[in-house]
């Protein structure tokens, strides 16, 4: 179902924000700025943000070298308090920030200010991780030893964010990472800066000491190139495109840096005949359509038992061809646009390619008009009868498409499920114990679901995936604390008796 089109916002003039280095705000070296628009609406500019080059960068990793001499010295109190005044900040400006990420990225208004929340209880959470006991006692052969353990941070951490979720996770990779005694440079989306400024603000307003956190926004080129070339930054973590990864790891390599990635997925959804189809149906859905399918997590592969697979596809073309797609901004629309024309076209273009390859396309898949036109908006797209081994079977397209692949048996469902890549995150609906733990321990992912959508991942918990979807490494939880530490060991011997 198409809405009606976007409406802008009443027209003025668009504010310009700059980079955050050494505690202040400042215009970009050069002076140049560059343009965000709403992908809803493009002739509607959200801001203009600095466009920062190599001299910015240098002048935040500066800052946060300085700064770290003395932070990483901080009481764990002192941070913990930090981060729970910015949660209490952020929280009270939730719901003018939740519109700010609809405008600039595009997903709908509950889904942004989801987020916005999500982010505030991150915040909080790690708030709490800074107060959690660190490092061990060990016995010694030498009863007189004092044997210890203690955690001690990294120092200039490089943060390097995506626009699918412009506040969530940049708040999981920035508040571990200074609840634990490291300085950052954040390198956030140039599609999504406003966010970026966002979250920034709170924890700047909280009391972080000028240099511990730094923001600079800009191309890949001009500031993260620089960023993650740099040998004072000792640890990078990115969340982004397999592309970027792959080079991210040779820099890295070379220069020695720490690295965390976590990046794509071709997620499975599988659906077994015995399972309630109507609950089934729900989750698949949503897991592959909601925020326009632009998760790394959403479900793009349907794996379904033949025995139940015409009546599931019917049942899923009437249920996305409902959906309801137009301006983010109006409560009822459930499908916003893409965050660009690339992408849009893009995705369309992957639709067009699968037709002419042989998926049969069931409905949707194409750039939509109808007052529509000003933005990114395609049509969500569900393909029948998908080759496992096709472009489309194996190739995440990052957006609201959904291929179903049909299956003779749970044996083969597996097979289909793993034989791919990825290995982010898998989802299994079934009614049978069994076959659910099967899944479960046979699965090639890092997050598994039974009976509800692939996406979806709670703060106080392990994220991250296997095969190429991360460096095997994991975020979040207090698994975040064994990337953002390093482990020192102590020994201590009193000294010899006086003469």
């Amino acid at each position: 179902m198409v809405a009606s089109p976007p409406m802008a916002d009443a027209q003025q003039e668009a504010e310009t924000y700059g980079t955050y280095i050494a505690g202040e705000w400042r215009p970009a070296t050069s002076g140049e700025t560059m343009e965000n628009r709403n992908p809803a609406n493009r002739d509607e500019v959200v801001g203009r943000f600095a466009s920062s080059s190599a001299e910015d960068v240098d002048a935040a990793v500066s800052a946060a070298e300085e700064a770290y001499r003395t932070w990483r010295f901080s009481s764990p109190m002192s941070r913990a308090n930090i981060l729970h005044k910015a949660a209490n900040i952020l929280e009270a400006r939730i719901p003018e920030v939740g519109r700010e990420l609809t405008r600039e990225e595009g997903k709908t208004l509950k889904e942004g200010i989801g987020e916005t929340t999500r982010a505030v209880q991150i915040l909080r959470y790690y708030a709490g991780e800074a107060q959690q006991p660190s490092g061990e006692h060990y016995p010694s052969v030498n009863p007189h030893t004092l044997l210890y353990t203690s955690r001690e941070p990294l120092g200039v951490v490089a943060v390097v964010t995506p626009w699918n979720f412009p506040i969530a996770i940049p708040a999981w990779k920035i508040a571990p990472a200074l609840a634990f005694g490291n300085t950052v440079v954040f390198k956030p989306a140039s599609l999504t800066p406003l966010t970026a400024v966002r979250l920034v603000e709170a924890l700047a307003e909280a009391g972080l000491p000028a240099g511990v956190l730094n923001l600079v926004t800009g191309s890949a080129g001009n500031v993260g190139d620089p960023l993650v070339r740099d040998p004072r930054v000792v640890a990078i973590t990115f969340t982004g495109s397999n592309e970027t990864g792959a080079e991210l790891r040779r820099t890295a390599a070379e220069r020695g840096a720490k690295l965390q990635l976590e990046l794509g997925g071709k997620n499975p959804a599988i659906v077994l005949a015995d399972a309630d189809l109507e609950h089934a149906l729900g989750h698949v859905v949503s897991g592959s359509m909601m925020s326009t399918g632009q998760k790394c997590t959403a479900t793009s592969r349907a794996i379904v038992d033949r025995r139940i697979i015409d009546r599931f596809t019917e049942m899923l073309a009437d249920r996305i061809k409902a959906l309801k797609v137009g301006d983010p901004l109006d409560a009822e629309t459930q499908i916003g646009p893409l965050i660009d024309e690339r992408a849009a076209d893009r995705v369309a273009g992957e639709v067009d390619r699968a037709k002419q390859a042989g998926a049969e396309l069931l409905i949707g898949g194409q750039r939509l008009g109808n007052g529509l036109e000003r933005g990114a908006f395609v049509a969500p797209a569900l393909f029948g009868g998908v080759d496992p081994d096709s472009r489309l079977g194996q190739e995440e397209l990052f957006g609201p498409v959904l291929g179903v692949i049909p299956v003779d048996s749970m044996e083969e469902a597996m097979t289909v499920a793993n034989q791919v890549k990825f290995g982010l995150s898998a989802s299994i609906f079934t009614r049978d114990l069994g076959r659910a733990l099967a899944f479960a321990r046979e699965i090639e992912a890092g997050v598994v679901h039974v009976n509800s959508e692939t996406p979806g991942a709670e703060p106080q918990v392990p994220f991250g995936g296997m095969k190429g979807s991360s460096s095997y490494s994991r975020e979040q939880g207090k698994a975040a604390r064994d990337f953002f530490t390093q482990v020192k060991t102590v020994y201590i011997d009193p000294p010899p008796p006086s003469a």
